[in-house]
């Protein structure tokens, strides 16, 4: 069995297609709603390394404190970033998928097929109805 795991948010469509193209490969993934459960700062540095990006690049405006909180002046620091990701959950971007591929941040959802070590079974279609995978399990974009 293939161990997955998804930081994921339900409310978020990117998220439930991410959880969808998994599932469309056969691996039920390990479901962390890191808004109820939050990663303890130390993993939350882990997987941003893991991923090869920033915190910056972690970070979600939309829909969150951002802007009140001040985040978008480029003299903050990494750790000045994490603490607010730490203070404020909806601040970390989503889907963010560890597999023994690798960490990415999935946005697009698409994404995620890089991350999984099993084809996709059948077609698969994003909720506002882009294909992603045809009937034979290939990738479409």
């Amino acid at each position: 069995m293939t161990d997955i795991i998804v930081y994921h948010n339900p409310e978020c469509g990117t998220s439930r297609n991410v959880l969808g193209l998994i599932r469309n490969a056969g691996i039920e993934p390990h479901v962390v709603e890191y808004l109820k459960t939050p990663p303890a700062q130390a993993l939350l540095v882990q997987l941003i390394t893991r991923a090869g990006i920033t915190p910056r690049e972690l970070l979600r405006g939309k829909g969150t404190p951002y802007a009140e909180l001040g985040l978008s002046d480029p003299s903050l620091s990494d750790e000045a970033l994490i603490d607010a990701m730490m203070a404020h959950p909806i601040l970390v971007n989503r889907p963010l998928v560890v597999s023994p591929l690798g960490v990415k941040l999935c946005r697009p959802s698409e994404v995620v097929l890089d991350l999984l070590p099993t084809p996709q079974r059948g077609a698969f279609a994003k909720e506002d109805g882009q294909q992603v995978v045809d009937a034979a399990g290939a990738r479409v974009i």
